[in-house]
Order: C-alpha cells, then sequence, then structure tokens
C-alpha cells in the first residue's frame, strides 16, 4: 500500500513571452504555492508548479498539457494583449480549455484578465479581472490573485475528493463545486474590537465572492437551538478565531474553539490583542497565526488568504486519505495537522488494538512525543509517510 506516484494537483502558469509582467507575476504564484505551508500535504516542496510560456522547439505555442500528469490540474492564463494578438497562443488556449472540460472538474483552467483583451475569450465570464484590481496596491493586487485561485484549487479538490468517495453524475459533481466553503467568525462582544473586526470580515468575505459566513445569534433561524446550529456550523465550515482581549473570557468562546478543534476543521487565528490575556486559552495553539492591530484592522485580506490555504490544505489532505483509508486498520484516526493533547478525545483507548494518530509530515518533535508517551502510553503517534512505511514493511 503506498500513494500514488502522480500529484495531487499540478499548477500550470501560461503567458505570452511578451507579456514583460508575466514571468514576475508566475514567480509570485511559484513562490506562493511551494512554500513550506503546503509541504506537509503535498510533499516535497509543496505544489507542483509548472511554468508554460515560451513556444516548444520549432513550434509556435507552448507545450499542450498533459491533463493526466495529476490527479488534479489547474492551469492558470496570464491573459494579456500579446497573448490575444498571437493566434497561435489562443488556439492553444482554447484546445486546452477543451481538453480541462473533458477531464471534468477536477481540471480547470483559470484565466486571469490582465487588460480589456480579455473579451476576445469564449470564456471571458470565467475570468478574474486583475484588470479591475488597478487601484491596489501591487502587493494586495497579488495578494487577492492568489487568494481567489486558492479557493478555486480547493474547489477542484473538494470535487475530486467527492469523487473519490462516490461515483458522482456531472450534476452532482457541479453542486459539489459550486458549494460555497462557510466560514464561521468566532468573536467576543465584550469587548470594543471583537464585533467590529468580526463584522469587517464578515463584508471582507462578502466582497470576495464565493464564500459565505456565520456570524452570530441572528443567522439562526427562529426555533432552532442555538447551540447546536453553532456546532453544526463550525463541523461543516472553517473557522477564524478573532482572538482580542476578552476572547479567552468567554464560554461561548472557549466553547467554539474546542468544536473545531474536535472537529479539526480549518483554522486561523486573528491575534488582535491590544492590552492582555488574561488567560491564554491553551487550545487555540497548533494553528496559523496572523497578527492585525485592532484599531487599523488593516490586514484582514492576509487572515482571509490564510484561512483559504488552511482550506485547500484540509481538501488536499482528504484526498490522500481517502486514497490509502481503505488499508487502515479500524483503530487509526487520520489527523490534518500536527496531534496535540485534544487529539485524543474520543479514542478507544480500551480496544484490543493500539490507536495511531497518523498525521501530516514532517514527524513531530521528540519533546512532543515525549509528553504524549506520558499521558497516553498505548497512543501511537505517526506521520504519513511513517505509517505508509509501517504497513509497506508488513505485508
Amino acid at each position: 500500500m503506498s500513494l500514488p506516484t502522480r500529484p495531487f494537483l499540478i499548477v500550470y502558469i501560461v503567458w505570452h513571452p511578451d507579456f514583460e509582467g508575466g514571468r514576475v507575476m508566475a514567480k509570485a504564484l511559484y513562490d506562493h504555492y511551494r512554500r513550506d505551508v503546503f509541504k506537509n500535504v503535498a510533499g516535497g516542496t509543496g505544489l507542483s508548479v509548472i511554468y508554460r510560456s515560451e513556444p516548444m522547439g520549432d513550434g509556435t505555442a507552448p507545450l499542450p498539457i498533459d491533463f493526466e500528469e495529476g490527479e488534479t490540474a489547474a492551469v492558470v492564463v496570464l491573459y494579456d494583449a500579446h497573448f490575444g494578438a498571437d493566434n497561435a497562443y489562443r488556439t492553444w488556449l482554447e484546445e486546452t480549455a477543451r481538453c480541462a472540460d473533458a477531464h471534468g472538474l477536477g481540471s480547470r483552467v483559470f484565466p486571469i484578465a490582465i487588460d480589456g483583451t480579455f473579451t476576445q475569450l469564449g470564456m471571458a465570464e470565467q475570468a478574474i479581472r486583475w484588470d479591475r484590481w488597478d487601484k491596489m496596491e501591487p502587493k494586495a493586487r497579488m495578494r487577492r490573485l492568489v487568494s481567489d485561485l486558492t479557493y478555486g484549487f480547493a474547489r477542484m479538490s473538494r470535487t475530486y475528493l467527492e469523487h473519490l468517495r462516490n461515483q458522482t453524475t456531472p450534476d452532482d459533481a457541479l453542486l459539489c463545486y459550486l458549494k460555497k466553503v462557510e466560514v464561521f467568525i468566532s468573536h467576543s462582544k465584550r469587548d470594543d474590537d471583537g464585533e467590529r473586526i468580526a463584522r469587517l470580515i464578515r463584508q471582507a468575505l462578502f466582497d470576495h465572492g464565493g464564500l459565505a459566513s456565520f456570524f452570530d445569534v441572528q443567522d439562526i433561524p427562529a426555533s432552532l437551538p442555538f447551540h447546536s446550529v453553532i456546532a453544526s456550523q463550525i463541523r461543516t465550515g472553517a473557522v477564524i478565531a478573532v482572538h482580542t482581549d476578552s476572547f479567552s473570557s468567554r464560554e461561548w468562546c472557549r466553547r467554539e474553539i474546542l468544536e473545531a478543534k474536535r472537529a479539526s476543521v480549518p483554522l486561523v487565528v486573528a491575534n488582535c490583542i491590544a492590552d492582555g490575556d488574561e488567560r491564554g486559552f491553551p487550545y487555540m495553539g497548533n494553528v496559523p497565526v496572523v497578527r492585525m492591530d485592532p484599531v487599523r484592522a488593516d490586514r484582514i485580506d492576509d487572515v482571509i488568504g490564510r484561512l483559504l490555504d488552511e482550506v485547500l490544505k484540509d481538501f488536499l489532505w482528504r484526498c490522500k486519505v481517502a486514497l490509502v483509508a481503505d488499508a487502515a486498520e479500524a483503530n487509526v484516526r487520520f489527523l490534518p495537522r500536527l496531534p496535540e493533547l485534544i487529539s485524543l478525545v474520543g479514542l478507544d483507548r480500551k480496544a484490543a488494538d493500539v490507536a495511531t494518530l497518523v498525521y501530516p509530515d514532517p514527524p513531530l518533535g521528540t519533546e512532543e512525543q515525549r509528553l504524549f508517551e506520558e499521558v497516553a502510553p498505548t497512543v501511537r503517534l505517526r506521520s504519513m509517510t511513517e505509517w505508509i512505511a509501517e504497513r509497506e514493511a508488513t505485508r
């Protein structure tokens, strides 16, 4: 039993060689998807990112995309005036889009409208509108592009995951792809900052497009029990915790974090401490933290972008688990991030077989391993690579 040798997701970045900004944009995307945050679920040095720009050999267009090279494929096309004026490149794009459609929703073409020539595309309505963000600072503009692409990749991965679990019809696959990621915004109303920042995040999620949010009791239909709805929303989505000074002291805030940890959903903490946190709730660790000044609240797009990274990682991890789960013994739990003591909740440690927690690489540090050995000596901790190696050694 071993993982497939094909990458789970290959990102192709395509631009015309005469587009001066093409290589800079491609390098920024490359750096994002090849960085450490994706290594533990994708392996190696992050996601596979391949450039397509110069014509190959004596040809007049880039090398064709081999959609069988990976489990899923995303073709990011930086479409500018040079691309639009080159008949060979336009023909290449049209053929690539047809091939992607033939492979289903696990393979997509993402055209980026660099300027007004995107209207020449037969797929113009699908374009990400870079040309409309010209008033943004360059860094913010690129961050928005990365976020939009990451959300698209996450939808592809979710659709592929559903395909692995069930033989879906095209209509079912489309509904799965279109389903929005619901973001639960956990916040405290006790101080001046919590609700204000949460509302700003909610508006940013709405402006971003394609994301839904769950804010508070106002989002709960009449007659439904508050605690049941909250728990359900957290378990089926992603969570942003607005960590202001009073957050850790509020019972419902602590409940929401514990529910998110028990459900192992994507979680990002926006550290908005203004003065101090008297308690420092311990279960807010082991997840990404984005520091944001509570007064300026000027890093909301960074918070959302980091959450989308976590959402994509979560779907990629679930795909990996789905491909090996049939070979797992009964008392194995797969975790989407490094284990912590709350990961022990719900394990049947009285069972005859020793419980095993399998998590993304790399292996846990020695100091944390020792703590687990003291608290739960019957529980084994294994990174995915370690677990697979042990399974193959016993075959």
